[in-house]
């Protein structure tokens, strides 16, 4: 009985470490792609085509290395991700969404819209642009002009 106290104090006191490191290595990935562009620019300016190559091949290795931790963390935060149903507005079917589909005003109004984005860990954006919940998927939506701008499909459970 003692030992297993004492697993579920260390549990309860080593999660919240293991949290603020996966959000610290995101934070790094981030910093790692904002660094590989300055290098692609670079390039660009500067170098070859064998340069331009090499660093369009680094930028998007540093994407994707940034995709894998961000799934890792929402596979293991997988109640943060968990919302009640989604009920759309009258008359609403579910269609897959691409880029460049565009939303009624409905859709961008306050009863869909993510309003802390950082909590599930997507970008923050700014000026006219919202992520939208639609269904079990979030876009990000230009709600000047109503256009999908990106699209994460089946992101809440």
């Amino acid at each position: 009985m003692r030992k297993a106290v004492i697993l579920g104090l260390l549990a309860a006191t080593l999660s919240p470490v293991a949290a603020s490191a996966q959000t610290a290595e995101l934070r790094h990935d981030r910093q790692d792609i904002s660094e590989e562009r300055r290098d692609l620019r670079r390039a660009v300016r500067d170098g070859d085509r064998h340069d331009v190559r090499d660093a369009r091949h680094d930028l998007r290795e540093a994407r994707q290395e940034y995709r894998e931790d961000w799934r890792d963390y929402r596979r293991d935060h997988r109640d943060a991700y968990r919302q009640p149903a989604y009920v759309g507005p009258r008359s609403y079917r579910y269609r897959p969404l691409v880029v460049g589909h565009r939303f009624a005003p409905i859709y961008y109004s306050g009863r869909y819209i993510v309003a802390d984005p950082g909590r599930y860990r997507l970008p923050v954006v700014a000026g006219p642009r919202r992520w939208v919940r639609y269904g079990n998927d979030v876009a990000l939506v230009n709600i000047r002009t109503g256009r999908v701008i990106e699209v994460h499909r089946d992101f809440f459970w």
